[in-house]
């Protein structure tokens, strides 16, 4: 697999595919042929996180010959020829190769929610906390995207009680346009960088990050929440959710199983496909001025 053909890192590019380890020929895929749960596959078997741009010849057509195999993936195999196939097609229309980018696999940990803690990167096989890095909120703005989170809101060094191996990431290199994994290093140090970023939706009352009342932020700018009428949330809705928040596929969705809540109900309908990366990308209908008692939209992922 060649996805970073033509894209800015390892976890970016035009998608190609080597179906026969003893031919050396590589062939690229046809838009028609792919979707989101083969995107999960490659992005796994790549070792980056989540897929967040799925779209055709976004990186160029390239010079491989188009595939004629449609993969269908189940989302959780951990290889791309793992998955089942089904017949093949003889045309595809141009400017329809598959090009994908993947975030990079980073995460916070220890924070009161999924878009604040000390930040976490694996490389080279090892998730390690990232250490030592004098970042500026520029720098954690690009680990705030990474993660599907807004802008940075604060970042920091936090003093351990002990050296560990850590992962240094020097700024110079982040701001250059690399991606963390590109950057990082091998080091041994007590601090570990903590970083808060802004985020548009939460779940709360729930068990943990993947269930509760959904509430949602739809300007950065404002610090006010606001709950979701259930009449304007369905399945795909959830889907966008549930991976939003990092979690699993939604498997409950109930209006007020996680009680009501104090923040006024929203007036926005969304219309999401269920491919998006995160919820304010999915279009919205016209607003609704009214929404009746016991129906803000509770979610539970798994």
């Amino acid at each position: 697999l060649c996805p970073a053909a033509g894209g800015t890192g390892l976890c970016s590019g035009r998608l190609e595919v080597n179906s026969d380890p003893s031919d050396p020929s590589w062939s690229s895929v046809c838009e028609a042929d792919f979707d989101q749960q083969d995107a999960q596959v490659v992005c796994r078997q790549l070792g980056c996180g989540a897929p967040s741009v799925l779209q055709g010849a976004l990186y160029g057509e390239g010079e491989a010959p188009m595939g004629t195999k449609e993969f269908q993936c189940g989302g959780h195999e951990s290889a791309l020829l793992d998955c089942s196939s089904a017949s093949e097609r003889s045309t595809c229309s141009p400017g329809t190769a598959v090009s994908l980018t993947c975030s990079e696999p980073v995460r916070l940990v220890g924070g009161e929610s999924r878009c604040a803690g000390d930040l976490e990167l694996e490389h080279q096989g090892e998730w390690r906390p990232v250490g030592d890095s004098l970042w500026t909120l520029k720098e954690a703005g690009v680990a705030c995207r990474e993660l599907d989170c807004d802008s940075a809101v604060s970042v920091g060094l936090r003093k351990e009680s002990s050296e560990r191996d850590v992962w240094r990431i020097r700024p110079d290199c982040v701001e250059s346009g690399s991606a963390l994994r590109e950057c990082a290093a091998a080091y041994f140090s007590s601090y570990s960088l903590t970083l808060t970023c802004s985020d548009s939706v939460r779940l709360l009352g729930g068990t943990g990050l993947c269930s509760g009342r959904l509430e949602v932020n739809s300007d950065p700018s404002d610090p006010s929440w606001s709950s979701v009428c259930e009449a304007d949330f369905d399945q795909q809705d959830a889907q966008v959710v549930c991976r939003q928040l990092g979690c699993g596929a939604p498997s409950v969705l109930q209006g007020a199983l996680y009680g009501e809540g104090e923040a006024p109900m929203g007036t926005k309908e969304f219309q999401c496909g269920g491919h998006e990366s995160a919820l304010l990308d999915c279009s919205s209908a016209s607003e609704r001025s009214t929404c009746s008692p016991g129906t803000a939209v509770s979610l539970t992922c798994s």
